[in-house]
């Protein structure tokens, strides 16, 4: 892409933020110089409590658009407004969870941005802040949900790939995190699904889509966008559907990419 884009997806872990939950000045800079110019657009695996504290430090405009909970909601900044919300029973995955996995925690995120959890999980998993309230296997679910969250901190990754392919997960959509973490989602929904509807919002084509992630659940992001760039440190198969690979985090990967524009 050599025009100025007419609109930036950023994902946040991994791509805005390091693993200690740090952002740099350069790239707080960059970010909100684009968003002086473009909509910028976080679409996160986060849910809307973890995400509203980064649009705040990123400095994003009233009325700006984000996508939480991997395309499954898509909501305006700052006051939460749902504009699109796709949701799943997931009834199913949690009984083959528990016969498969009988060790995982599991999380459901409440409209309010809170979490019911089965277990707690580790500290910060679900945000420091975050309202959690712990519930047997029976009242984590009762109604439909925007995702479910599987995580078992005594497992690698590499078991977590293994174990979405035992639990046969059948009219839901699935990414594996970068720890053993799996995020369960509607059937056909992901990051993209949050980005058609807000470009739609915008009139915007995603011809002119900027989308920089780092993580499996970016791909769909990455493949959507009329230019997809991964970070340096995402794995070979989100690297592979990218148009181009930029620095990592710790380097200011999104800084690199944003300033040949803004």
């Amino acid at each position: 892409m050599t025009a100025r884009p007419t609109a930036v997806a950023l994902d946040i872990d991994g791509t805005l933020l390091d693993h200690d939950e740090q952002l740099s000045p350069a790239v707080i800079d960059a970010v909100r110089r684009a968003a002086a110019e473009v909509p910028v657009i976080l679409a996160t695996g986060r849910g809307w409590s973890t995400t509203r504290p980064v649009a705040e430090l990123l400095g994003l405009p009233a009325g700006a658009l984000v996508v939480c909970s991997n395309g499954a909601r898509t909501l305006r900044h700052p006051s939460g407004e749902v504009v699109d919300e796709r949701t799943f029973d997931p009834s199913t995955v949690i009984a083959s969870v528990r016969e498969h996995a009988p060790n995982a925690r599991m999380a459901v995120e409440e409209y309010d941005g809170s979490y019911l959890v089965t277990a707690p999980f580790p500290d910060g998993d679900l945000g420091y802040d975050a309202k959690i309230r712990v519930v047997n296997h029976d009242e984590l679910a009762p109604e439909p949900v925007t995702r479910l969250i599987i995580r078992d901190p005594e497992q690698s990754e590499a078991d977590f790939v293994h174990l979405a392919e035992r639990l046969g997960l059948h009219g839901v959509s699935y990414f594996v995190g970068w720890t053993a973490w799996l995020d369960i989602a509607p059937e056909g929904v992901d990051k993209s699904t949050g980005l058609k509807v807000a470009l739609a919002q915008y009139d915007l084509d995603p011809a002119g889509l900027v989308a920089i992630g780092d993580g499996r659940n970016d791909i769909e992001m990455l493949t959507y966008a009329g230019l997809g760039v991964a970070m340096e440190s995402a794995p070979a198969e989100v690297k592979a559907k990218a148009d181009e690979v930029t620095k990592s985090v710790q380097d200011d990967g999104v800084a690199a990419v944003l300033n040949r524009w803004f």
